[in-house]
């Protein structure tokens, strides 16, 4: 068995007010006046207030621009490599901040036995791994691995790698990070993939510090993990490369497809994994989006608040990527506990991939 101890956030410098941001997008898109009320109206829906981003340039007039060209159609357009070198530099420091505020008063650095980086936005190699290693001086002979593309369910994944280690081990301390630069990928067109993944990524990063079940400090016990795939929904949410950065397909019928399966979803995880159901008082949820989370409060017909932590990580910095569960699952470790406390985790990712997970605490 083994537990999660801590988790640490990190965001970059520039936090951006989802009017701003708005606006922005009117300039870039030249939309008609219909078109741009229309855009209004769905920021306006979006539940989000502020995110936060490594560019300036969303919340700043044309003539203050730095990562875009100053020009009216934003020719010439940023490249895959200048949104990568971007990448590289910011990355990094985000993640060893995570990293440091994960751990602080609770292990030295040069006590990380393991180490998983996850990142969907930047890909190289030499790459964060490395960097990281290099930034906290961690040991040479280090265990690391990455967990690349996943999206946004891939913290859930490297969960399930830490915990395979930290059962078989009972002196690990491993680190996940999962560090999301999402709006390096910003692209111009005005499709709806371009509109809705301008309206909801954002940048941050957190990390989580796992260990066998017998070290010292409380944390929540993970009990065991469930996934599944939905086929029908495989084009309908998808992660590509392209000259000019990553692609993002996220269609509106994704909402539907989670709505319709999720709660059978909770029955098979909770089965699986051996846990009634009913014992569940804590949900963690992957804040996709407001019409995700709101298609989830009517599968499993809430009444209550039971998905607030989710709504307001959502208000607060937007959709992270893979760092997201962990900003929620930040916010209910540090909320006043029940006891006991069982939380059931979820998140979402192309394939239509679902991931999920059990954990429980004492008081």
């Amino acid at each position: 068995m083994s537990k999660i101890i801590s988790i640490g956030k990190a965001v970059p410098a520039y936090r951006h007010r989802q009017d701003g941001i708005l606006h922005f997008m009117q300039n870039v898109y030249a939309m008609n006046p219909v078109e741009n009320r229309k855009l209004a109206f769905l920021y306006r829906q979006s539940g989000i207030d502020t995110r936060y981003s490594v560019i300036p340039d969303y919340s700043q007039t044309i003539h203050d621009w730095e990562f875009y060209p100053q020009t009216e159609n934003l020719d010439p357009f940023p490249s895959l490599e200048k949104r990568m070198a971007c990448f590289d530099k910011h990355a990094a420091p985000l993640s060893t901040d995570a990293i440091l505020n994960c751990i602080h008063g609770i292990i030295k650095s040069t006590q990380i036995t393991h180490l998983i980086t996850v990142s969907c936005t930047g890909m190289s190699a030499p790459g964060l791994d490395l960097q990281v290693i290099e930034l906290l001086n961690l040991d040479a002979s280090i265990y690391r691995t990455s967990v690349n593309f996943m999206g946004c369910y891939a913290a859930i994944h490297a969960l399930k790698i830490a915990d395979a280690i930290c059962s078989n081990d009972p002196a690990a301390k491993v680190i996940i990070v999962c560090t999301e630069l999402c709006t390096l990928h910003f692209q111009r067109e005005a499709s709806m993939n371009s509109i809705t993944s301008g309206l909801l990524f954002a940048d941050g990063s957190a990390a989580v510090l796992v260990t066998h079940d017998s070290f010292k400090q409380d944390g929540l016990h993970l009990k065991g993990f469930y996934s599944e795939i939905i086929p029908k929904g495989k084009k309908d949410m998808s992660w590509e490369l392209s000259s000019t950065g990553f692609l993002m397909t996220l269609s509106g019928y994704v909402p539907e497809l989670i709505e319709e399966d999720f709660n059978s979803l909770v029955n098979k995880a909770s089965a699986h994994i051996g846990i009634d159901r009913n014992e569940i008082n804590e949900w963690c949820i992957h804040p996709g989006g407001k019409r995700i989370l709101d298609a989830i409060y009517r599968s499993l017909h809430f009444k209550k608040e039971e998905l607030a932590q989710s709504y307001s990580v959502l208000k607060e910095y937007g959709n992270m990527s893979s760092p997201t569960i962990l900003f929620v699952l930040e916010k209910i470790m540090m909320a006043p506990k029940r006891d006991p406390q069982t939380i059931f985790a979820a998140a979402f990712g192309p394939g239509l991939t679902m991931e999920t997970f059990i954990a429980s605490a004492h008081a």
